[in-house]
């Protein structure tokens, strides 16, 4: 299959109004589950205002407050270890291990993605191996409901908001649907895409007319997507202090975690 086969988005739309311009957060929050179905009301007016369909509204009235989303919320203890423990918890020896025999078996795939987006093979098995053990465990939490309890929740609402109208938009184009399962966060896929990223940057990767992020080549093709839009630089290293070491703050914040990927990528690339 050819990179020109391979990369080509089947909706990439304007995701300028989940991001800019977007109206005060009206629906009132709560720090706990008192009020969430009044919140949910008056937040499917607001995402209405901003053209969530039928679809996406009825996925949105059908959630329930996730519990299990709050209590891990409230409970991330491996991003605040020290980059020995983080690395020894996460499997990292094993990330490599397996990931480097991965890379060596599609050679031509990962040199692709390299080629279409300048993001090397090890950073993209490394981001695969840390989320989900190459697909081994995608979650277990209906997405919506995360996605919509951790808007609802007064800690983080303004970060998650983008992500629940950007949800909600997946369902309307069918990338995912009400029953849809991801993270305790409402992540998907091979990768873990938040989903306001999913709706913005996700790729149909294999060419069958459709984004699936379930479907670890339109995952990786949309990962590699994701870090090229937000500064990756082709050829230029991803070691702490070298420019591409920044980008990795985008996928996700924790010092830790962006040490241990370029580690891994490393060995992986190595």
């Amino acid at each position: 299959m050819t990179a020109a086969r391979l990369f080509q988005p089947v909706r990439m739309a304007a995701f300028l109004c989940l991001c800019l311009g977007s109206p005060s957060l009206a629906a009132t929050c709560s720090d706990t589950a008192q009020g969430y179905d009044a919140w949910k009301a008056d937040f499917a007016a607001e995402a209405a205002a901003e053209g969530v369909g039928a679809a996406g509204l009825n996925a949105l009235a059908a959630t329930s407050y996730s519990k299990t989303t709050i209590g891990a919320d409230r409970n991330q203890k491996s991003f605040k270890y020290p980059l020995d423990q983080f690395l020894a918890v996460r499997g990292a020896n094993d990330i490599a291990s397996i990931g480097k025999a991965r890379r060596a078996k599609n050679k031509e795939f990962y040199d692709s993605l390299e080629a279409a987006f300048g993001v090397p093979a090890g950073i993209l098995i490394a981001i695969h191996g840390m989320e989900t053990g190459f697909g081994n465990f995608m979650g277990d939490t209906n997405i919506v409901s995360a996605i919509a309890t951790l808007t609802f929740d007064c800690r983080r609402s303004d970060f998650f908001r983008p992500h629940l109208i950007g949800a909600l938009r997946l369902i309307d184009q069918g990338t995912i649907d009400a029953a849809s399962i991801g993270a305790k966060h409402g992540e998907l896929g091979h990768t873990q895409f938040l989903p306001g990223n999913a709706f913005e940057y996700g790729l149909d990767g294999n060419g069958d007319g459709k984004i699936d992020l379930n479907n670890a080549v339109d995952a990786l093709a949309s990962t590699a997507n994701f870090l090229r839009a937000k500064g990756w630089q082709a050829g230029v290293g991803y070691s702490e202090g070298q420019p591409n070491f920044a980008v990795l703050n985008e996928w996700n914040a924790a010092t830790v975690y962006q040490q241990a990927i370029a580690l891994i990528a490393a060995k992986i690339d190595g």
